[in-house]
This record gives structure tokens, sequence and C-alpha cells, in this order.
């Protein structure tokens, strides 16, 4: 709910219009002059200040000033008699929204709360936007054919629609804010902002500050007002990602927001009530974490009402060929370059290796493959990938069941068939060139070729 603070020092007037406006749906609170109007800014938080001109004890041009002080953004509508446009132009000049004279048509008085209200929304989502653009997110798309990519987006797309907190589980570079971001699009909310927080980024002293702002003067430094992460995704969404990361001092902080539905700033004298739906992350076994009282119980079992885990990589290969072209026209958009397609021997390797950094450790590899690559297509010579987790994904691939002369043929086939490939690619395919490079005969090459499955590599 949206609060109003009406600074009016005529009772009849002061009534009229909060009747008006709480029949809107807007919390009204009345100061009845102008000093009175100063300090409840200074103690609170408002979404909107309509004020008269005339004032006892403080004018509405020193409520104005006041309140832009304290938070710039809020808008500032004054209410005139027809004697005083001079001083309305002023308190223009000053930072009002607008003005209206008095007499006026509520009905008009509602239009003009109503634009000001979605001129401040417009802003916040303004600074916002910059924010985000300055982190370089890329889509919003979930990308996957596999039955477990699939599993995911249905979970996602029955808990998107109503405000269910939902922790979302999984390893580091699975994707999760991007499952986030699924969710808070699917939902109601859509219109309104998503804010995603990184707690492991952001040392404890200053997070609290980020999440729940601060009033001025409440430390060393704090020279202005500063609203917090969740004041300003009011009606979004807030994803708390690496959520073990929080100390216990705000893990308690963060359980009353769940459980009031309000914050604190700091420094704050009273509590500011908000409507954000939480969605969390981590990449720790947060029951472990309880159990070894590195985590709040009761905290957990209040993120963990819709959980969903996130499969890794080597779980849904099958997605890796789309991922794969997901990646190469995003990168050549955004670097420029002519558009690139990948070859059949490079896409297996790709589907070989273990990906222990998941979807985020094969997007750095596609960038880089992209810049590497001079030519319309992408090969192995591109792919720079661990050597050693290659190795180890290799001898996993080896049968460890059965006899010792088995183990041998199959990791001899894996190495010659990696050998084989590496001197056509040296050769661009002359195979007379790559016998000579193998030294052995042109028909032993011809033969390993059919038996190994290369194919026309």
């Amino acid at each position: 709910m949206q609060t109003i603070l009406l600074v009016e020092d005529k009772e009849s007037m002061a009534e009229m219009l909060r009747e008006t406006l709480e029949a809107e749906g807007y919390r009204v609170t009345i100061a009845r002059d102008g000093a009175e109007g100063i300090r409840m800014i200074r103690d609170g938080y408002f979404d909107l200040v309509l004020s008269d001109l005339k004032l006892p004890k403080k004018g509405g041009i020193e409520v104005l000033k006041a309140l832009k002080a304290e938070s710039p953004r809020t808008p500032v509508i004054m209410m005139t008699a027809f004697g005083t446009i001079e001083t309305a132009v002023t308190a223009m000049k000053e930072g009002a929204y607008d003005f209206i004279t008095k007499p006026f048509d509520t009905d008009h008085l509602l239009l003009l709360i109503k634009r000001s209200l979605e001129t401040r929304r417009l802003l916040t989502e303004n600074i916002l936007l910059k924010e985000e653009l300055s982190s370089k997110v890329w889509g919003q798309q979930i990308i996957g054919k596999s039955a477990a990519a699939v599993t995911v987006a249905q979970k996602v797309q029955k808990v998107a629609p109503g405000k269910t907190t939902v922790l979302l589980l999984g390893e580091s570079g699975t994707g999760k804010e991007l499952f986030a971001r699924a969710i808070h699009n699917l939902s109601p909310r859509h219109d309104y902002p998503f804010i995603p927080i990184n707690c492991a980024a952001i040392p404890g002293g200053l997070l609290e500050s980020e999440l729940f702002g601060h009033e001025k003067g409440s430390f060393t430094g704090a020279d202005a007002r500063k609203l917090g992460k969740f004041e300003l995704a009011d009606k979004g969404t807030i994803f708390l990602d690496e959520i073990a990361e929080m100390d216990a001092a705000l893990q308690t902080k963060l359980l009353r927001v769940l459980q009031e539905g309000e914050v604190e700033r700091v420094g704050g004298l009273r509590p500011v009530v908000i409507d954000v739906r939480i969605v969390a992350a981590s990449n720790r076994d947060l029951e472990k974490a309880v159990e070894e009282r590195m985590f709040r119980e009761d905290l957990f079992y209040r993120l963990n009402v819709f959980p969903i885990t996130i499969p890794s990589l080597r779980e849904r290969k099958d997605d890796i060929p789309l991922l794969t072209d997901f990646f190469i026209n995003k990168f050549c958009i955004e670097l420029k370059a002519a558009h690139k397609t990948i070859s059949a021997d490079a896409l297996e390797q790709l589907k070989a290796y273990p990906w222990k950094g998941n979807v985020r450790e094969l997007e750095n590899c596609i960038e880089r493959a992209i810049i590497l690559c001079d030519g319309n297509t992408i090969t192995p010579d591109h792919i720079i990938l661990n050597k050693k987790l290659s190795l180890e994904c290799t001898m996993q691939n080896l049968p460890m069941e059965g006899s010792l002369e088995n183990t041998a043929r199959e990791a001899t086939r894996i190495a010659e068939t990696e050998r084989i490939l590496r001197a056509l690619k040296e050769t661009r395919g002359n195979k007379s060139r790559a016998a000579e490079l193998l030294e052995v005969s042109y028909k032993t090459l011809l033969t390993k070729i059919k038996d190994y499955g290369i194919g026309n590599h």
C-alpha cells in the first residue's frame, strides 16, 4: 500500500482529503502544520507528500526543502489558493512535481497523484536498469530440452504466479539467477523491479545498508537517506544469491522481513511496510549448514517453502548443443564477429568434457573460441579446456569391469582417435600427410578411421 503524507492545517479539508485518498487505496498520515510535517518526513518514509503552501509554524516551501534533503525522488504536490500562484511556481523550481489551485476537483488531484507516483516508479526502474546494464546481464532465456531442464522449467511455471518464497539450489554456474528471473517474469509482478543481490560479494557491514537502507547520519559517511534494495523492489521480486554467506545478525533481520513484511533502515525509528517476493539461492547444503549451526533453522524453513534444484551441466549434456548455439549467436553479436558454426568434432569435445563450472564455464569457453576463430567454423583448436579435467573424463569413460585387456583396448581406442583427429586437423584433412605424421601406412590409417567411426573428419 502506497503512503501519502498530507500536510494541511484546516481540519475539514484534511479529513475530506483523507477519506478521498483512503477510498483509492492509499495509506494517509496527516500533519497539522509545517513543523510537524518536517518532523514526520525525518522520522518516516512516504511515497508522496501532498502539502498546502500556507501553513502555521513552517511554510510549504520549507516542507518541500526538508523532503528533498531527506528523499530527493519522493514527489511533492503543492496545494495553493488562487492568490499565491507565484509561490507555487517557486515551489516547482525547488523540485515540486506539480501544484493544484484551491478549490479543486478531487478527480484532477487523484490524476496528479497517480502520474507523480508513476513518474517516481519509472525513475526507480531507471536507476535499477543502469545497475543491471553495468553488470552485463544477458537475456532472460532458459535453454534446454533435456528431461532435467524440462522438469525444472515445469516447477518454475507452477510456482511463478503466486507469492510463494522459492529456494534455488545447485552448483555454482548452473544459472540460478536466470531461473529466478524466469519466476519473476512469469509472475503478476513482472512490471515491477527484479533486484538481484549477491550476499557473498558485499561485506556484512555494508550488506545491511544495501538491503535495508539507512537514515541520514546513522553512521559516518551517511550524508543522506538511502533506500535499501527491499524498498526499491516493492511490488516486485528480490533475488538473494549465496544466502548461506549472510552473517547471523542479518539472518535474524531477514527472518523478520519474511515474518512481518516490513524492513527497518539502519538508524531508522519505525519499520517500513513492503510487498516483496523473495527468491533465495545457495550452492551449499543448507540443511548441513543448519546442523553445523552456520545457518538459522527457522530462516531455512521460511526460505525452503518451494525448493528447486537446478541440475548441473553434467546432468543435462543433451542441452550442450543448444547452449553452444545460443552462446555462439550471443558472442558473434556482442563481439561484432561474422556468424560462425561449430564443427562436429569440436562439439563432441564439448559434450565429453565434465564442466565443473557448469553453464558459466561453457559460456566462457565459447566466448574465447569466438575470439580465437578467424574463419567461419569453430574447431577443437579454438576450444580451450582444462587438460587435467579432460584426462580425468577420459579415464572415467574407461571400463572398470571385465578384463585388463578390454580396458587397455578401450584406452588405446580413445587415445588413437584423439591423435588421428589432431593429425587430420594439422593436415586439413589430407590423409596421406596425416599417415606420415602418425608414422603408419595409408592403409592402416584408413582402417583405423573406419574402425573407430571417425567418419569424414
